[in-house]
C-alpha cells in the first residue's frame, strides 16, 4: 500500500490521533472512504465512456489491442534505427567517462592523502 510499512502506518495514524482528536478520526475517515468511491466511480465512469466510443467508432478491445501492438513496434523499430548505430558510440563514450572519473579520483586521493593524515 503505497510503499508504507505496519510501523509508520501506525506512526501516521497516532499523528492524525493527536492532531484531531479521537473524536474527529471516524468523521475524517468516513470522509477519505466516501471520497475514495466516488474517485472509483467517476474512474469506472470515464473507462465505460471510452470503451462505448470505441465500439461506436467501431473498435473493439482485439482491434484496440492490435493498434497498440503496432505502435508499440513502430516505435521499436525506431528506436533500433536511431541508436543502432549509437549503441556503440554511447558506450565508448560511457566507459572513457568512467576511465575519466576514476583518474580524477585516483589524483584527490593522491593530492588529499597528506592532508588527511595531519588532521
Amino acid at each position: 500500500m503505497f510503499g508504507i510499512g505496519g510501523g509508520e502506518l501506525v506512526f501516521i495514524l497516532f499523528i492524525v490521533l493527536m492532531l484531531f482528536g479521537s473524536d474527529k478520526v471516524p468523521e475524517i475517515a468516513r470522509t477519505m472512504g466516501k471520497a475514495m468511491a466516488q474517485l472509483k466511480n467517476a474512474t469506472n465512469d470515464i473507462k465505460s465512456e471510452i470503451h462505448k466510443g470505441a465500439e461506436a467508432n467501431g473498435l473493439d478491445h482485439n482491434s484496440l489491442t492490435s493498434i497498440t501492438g503496432n505502435i508499440n513496434a513502430q516505435i521499436n523499430e525506431a528506436k533500433t534505427n536511431l541508436l543502432g548505430d549509437n549503441a556503440n558510440l554511447t558506450s565508448n563514450l560511457l566507459g572513457d567517462t568512467a576511465t575519466e572519473i576514476d583518474k580524477v579520483k585516483e589524483d584527490i586521493d593522491t593530492i588529499s592523502g597528506p592532508v588527511k593524515r595531519h588532521l
